[in-house]
Parts: C-alpha cells; structure tokens; sequence
C-alpha cells in the first residue's frame, strides 16, 4: 500500500472510530478484500477499538493486524452477555484468521432420543435436527456405556428399526422378534405395550440422561412400598432391582454432596504453543453430568481470563446449561444474567474445582504425550525451555557439557567429557584426558586441568562452546570450573553442579555463585535427563579408568623393548604363553614367529633386563 492510500485509510479509520457508540455490541475488522480477519466484543465499543489504533503495538502479530485493518464494522447490542454470545457465533462462521481457533476436530458421540412414535435410544455421532432429542458429546465413552447399559437393564426398549406407527401396528403387519421372547423388549410392536407406558418410561430416561437419578430413585422407592404394602410382593420385587440398579450407578457417579445441583464447573491450563486447555463439568445431584475438555489455539497471545470467557459462552451454549452458578479458578471481570460466580477455596465445591483443574492437567499431558511421539525434537525442545526457565538462562542449553574425573588414591588419573546436543548424547563429541600435571589423589586440581585443556583448545581453534556446563559434583567443583572459565578464560557460560547423596543419586541440583539449590521433582522427564548426564559422564570416565589399569596390570617387560610393537607382543605371548618362557625359547623358535631381526632384539632386550 502506498502511502497517498495508507493515509486515507488511516483517516477513514479515525473517522468510525470518533463515532462508535460508548455501549457494549462487537466489531469486526477487515482487510483490503472485504474478509473479516478478527472478530471482537467490548462492554465499551468506542474505548475497545480505540485502544488499537492509540498506541504503537510491539512486534507481533496484534502489530500485523492492525497494519491489515482497512474497515471496521460493529453491532451494538444490549448486555454484555448478548456481546459474548453474538462473538462466539460470529467466530465460528467466519474464522477469522486472527481469532483463537476452537481445536474441536475431534466428533465425541451422543446419547440419542428419536423423534418417532415409539423412540429408540442409541449412540450417534451425527446430530439430525428433526426433533430428536440429543444428550452429551461424552468424551468419555465408558461412562456413555455405563449410562446406556443401565437403561437397557431398567426400561424395555426397542431396538428395531421398524417404522412402528398406529397404522402399521393395527394392521398385523410385524412380528415379534428375540428381543421379545428374552424380555429386553415389551412387543409394542404388535400392540402388547402401550404408546402411553413406553413414552412414560422415555421421560424417565430422559431424567437420567439429565443426571436426575435422584428424582427417579425416589419415585422408585414410593412405588415400591406402595406394592408391598398391597401385598403385591412379585411387582415389587421388580421395582426394588431397579431401585437398586439406579442406587448403585449413583454410588458410582456421585462426587459430592448431592445438594449440589445444576452448577457448571471450569478450569484452564496452557502450554508453550499458544495452545490453551479448557475443562468442562456440569454437576447435577452431586454428580459429573457432563465432562468435556478442548484446545483452544492462540492466535494474538491471549490472557487466561479472555479464552475462559470464550470457553464458558462456547459450552454452555453447546450443552444448553442454564446454571445459575459458575465455578472458575480466578476472578473473571464477566457478568451474566442470573449467574454468579464463584472461586471456591474450601469445601465441597473447591473439591469440584480440583477435580476439574486434574483432568484438564491429565489432558493437556495426553496432548503432550502424543504429539512427542509424533515428533520427538520436540521433547527435548521443551526439556532444554525447562533448564532455561529453572536456571534462569538466556538462551536453552541447546549444547550441555559435563565433567567427571576418576582416580585410585591418585593413580590412573583420568579425566571425562560428555556431551548433549538438543539433550541427546553425541558420542562423536565426547572426550577423554589423562591428568599431565597432577600428582596425587587431587579432584579440584584434575578438574581444572581437564577444564582449562578443553576451552582454550576450543578457543584456538574456533569451536563451539557449549551453552551450559555441568560438573559432576558440588560447590568446590563448580568453584573450579569457575574460575578456569571466567577467571582465566574470560568466557561467560553457565555452570551448574549436579551432586550425589550417601546412595550415589542424583539428589540435586546447583546454579550461581554462591551456589543455590533448585528444586526439581525427581521422576520427572527434565529429573531424569540429569540424572541421565550424570550417570553417563560417569560411565564413560569409570570405563576409561579401567581401561588404563587394566593395561598397566598387563604390561610386560616386552613393552620397554624397542622396535617391539602390540602385535608382535601378542603373537609371542599367544605362543609361549608367558615372558618367562620367550626368555627361556632359542633364537630359531622365536623367529619362526616374528623373523629372524625381531628375534634378535627381543632376546637382546630381554637378557638386558
């Protein structure tokens, strides 16, 4: 856009803004072609949609729409509420490119009511709008099940798909089938069960489907005193197995007080990908009704406070919900007709708050878990954001080194590197050292040796320095490692020390200086990638200690002979079996298997000893 027409933009702009309306309603902003790139609400139209143009926006994608608005339209509307349901529908025709996305791919069945004469009940995924009555989405389908079969225990329903109408039944033209003859159905099909009977028994259906099992409990129980009391035992007896199926699935299904009635229930959590995770739970009777968690997609990065409203206008318009009490984690600054809101701290209804604040925290690692499977990089991209955030670093550790030494009472000093790039090991990078200038068993002086070989090396030749680096042990190693980095360096790389409790453990970590102790719970996957680390620099330092002396043990007076190399050791002694016996051997013997010169020197060197 040039800058004649970006000026007449502006001011065309400046213009609907200096005459919006001081009321709530929603507004909606254009582009150049006339799409609608972002839909929103406002309790103050003028003050809402001026704060966009009166103030320079930081870099990010609030600066990039507004540099797109090229019209701006709005409705005004009566309340607030009216604002919020009118937004919500608005997104959800338009999809505005710049309006969070509602993650909702997922189709969870529904319990289905029929519309017909005798009504079937069923599981669907499809939703008719042909006056059939529809409960749910169950995103839990056990509980769905359990619903379905505890009607199907207490009711006698159809299950045909005969088009039983007062015609077609009056004219003979269906048969009974096994459903009938097992008792699961009551044969209205042939005119032994009453449209009357039947439909009585789908309001009581309709009750549980509701969460109203109180109600029919108590319905049950008259019903049943009421038969006994006539001597009508057989009948009873009938009635009493309902009652106590209902009273057994209402043990199951009550969570907390049963005078909790009609409240909605609602908790949010958000990870590191502009996703944000909102939980759902409507209670009647004291008991989970429904159960609903989702994924909203953040666009313009949006507070917790404005994608909770989102998310509580979006499921109670879906699920029909007219509580008349909200629980929600914080303080919203919303207000609906007849509805109050509550943040529980104690009691009953904090117990259904926790509850909710669990399962929308078990989903959000669902969703986790199963895109790390999908890719794996991105585990350890959140791993390396948690030692970040944890230590306070200004970048992620994408390169960490870690340090080990290995002695016995000073001998076979030996010194280790590892290496994790994007918190895998690379193999390739990893570096072992013999101690050069130490003498004796001196772990701080080892340290700083290895420490100092290996960064001014790197120095020299230009190589990458690591992002963090971590020593396998506490305050005076990571002092060590300080001052050979900083002092003497001049470098600026993190250290952390990595220390073991009396069991050889990984029990804690240490940054800064003075060192300070992080917490971090262990059986975690960021607890285990240390401990991974330090159980593999110690790994490879023990492994090459033990190499070293394994190869001094087994040294030999012909490894001071010179001109006498491995391979030629070890055929002699595979031969002779010892250097006693190579010493023993004549000339001609040990030349048959090294050649006559090597023979020369080895016994030379040998009656030199």
């Amino acid at each position: 856009m040039n800058t004649e027409a970006e000026n007449k933009t502006n001011e065309y702009l400046k213009g609907i803004v200096a005459n919006l309306p001081e009321k709530p309603g929603i507004y909606q902003y254009l582009n150049a072609e006339g799409t609608i790139i972002y839909v929103g609400k406002a309790k103050n139209l003028k003050k809402r949609v001026y704060s966009y143009f009166s103030k320079e926006h930081g870099p990010g994608k609030t600066r990039v729409l507004v540099s797109k608005i090229a019209d701006i339209r709005y409705i005004v509307v009566n309340t607030e509420e009216d604002a919020l349901l009118l937004e919500n529908n608005l997104i959800k025709k338009y999809k505005p490119r710049y309006n969070v996305l509602l993650k909702d791919d997922k189709t969870y069945p529904s319990i289905c009511v029929q519309n017909e004469y005798f009504p079937r009940i069923f599981r669907t995924r499809k939703i008719i709008r042909n006056g059939s009555s529809y409960y749910g989405p169950y995103s839990h389908i056990p509980s769905m099940y359990a619903v379905l079969d505890l009607i199907k225990h207490l009711y006698p329903l159809r299950t045909c798909s005969l088009n039983l109408t007062p015609e077609n039944i009056r004219a003979g033209k269906f048969n009974v089938c096994l459903e009938y003859h097992i008792k699961n159905c009551a044969g209205p099909c042939i005119g032994l069960q009453s449209q009357e009977e039947y439909l009585k028994n789908i309001d009581e259906i309709k009750e549980i489907l509701k969460g109203n099992t109180q109600e029919i409990s108590r319905m049950l129980l008259e019903k049943m005193q009421t038969l006994a009391g006539e001597m009508k035992f057989e009948e009873a007896q009938k009635i009493k197995e309902k009652y106590l199926l209902i009273e057994n699935y209402r043990s199951k299904s009550e969570v907390v007080s049963a005078v909790l009635h009609n409240i909605d229930v609602f908790s949010i959590e958000e990870d590191d990908s502009n996703s944000a995770f909102i939980n759902y739970l409507h209670i009647t009777n004291g008991a989970i009704n429904q159960a609903f968690t989702f994924e909203y997609k953040k666009k313009l990065n949006e507070s917790k406070e404005e994608l909770l409203t989102l998310g509580i206008i979006e499921m109670r318009e879906r699920y029909k919900s007219r509580s008349r009490e909200i629980i929600v984690p914080f303080e919203l600054d919303l207000e609906l007709n007849n509805v109050v809101f509550t943040v529980p701290q104690r009691g009953d209804k904090k117990k259904l708050l926790d509850l909710s604040i669990l399962n929308v925290k078990q989903y959000k690692a669902d969703r986790m878990k199963q895109a790390e499977k999908l890719n794996p990089e991105q585990r350890s991209m959140r791993l390396m954001k948690e030692i970040q955030q944890e230590l306070h670093l200004e970048r992620p550790p994408l390169q960490i080194e870690c340090f080990d030494n290995s002695n016995i009472q000073g001998s076979d000093a030996v010194a280790a590197c590892v290496v994790f790039k994007k918190a895998k090991p690379s193999k390739k990078d990893y570096r072992k050292y013999n101690i050069k200038t130490v003498v004796g068993p001196d772990d701080y002086a080892s340290m700083k040796e290895v420490v100092k070989r290996r960064y001014q090396r790197a120095i020299e030749e230009s190589s990458p320095l690591p992002d963090l680096i971590i020593t396998d042990g506490g305050k005076g190693q990571m002092e060590v490692v300080r001052e050979v980095i900083e002092d003497e360096l001049g470098l600026n790389i993190p250290i952390a020390g990595l220390a073991k409790d009396n069991r050889h453990r990984t029990s804690e970590l240490l940054f800064g200086f003075p060192p300070q102790t992080i917490g971090i719970k262990q059986h975690t996957p960021l607890f285990r990638l240390l401990t991974q680390i330090q159980d593999e620099v110690h790994r490879f330092a023990i492994s090459f200690h033990r190499d070293k002396r394994s190869k001094r043990q087994i040294a030999s007076a012909l490894d001071s002979i010179k001109g006498i190399g491995e391979k030629t050791k070890t055929a002699l002694l595979k031969e002779f079996k010892s250097v006693k016996r190579i010493k023993e051997a004549s000339l001609e013997d040990i030349s048959a298997i090294i050649g006559e010169a090597k023979a020369k020197t080895v016994k030379e060197g040998l009656n030199n000893e």
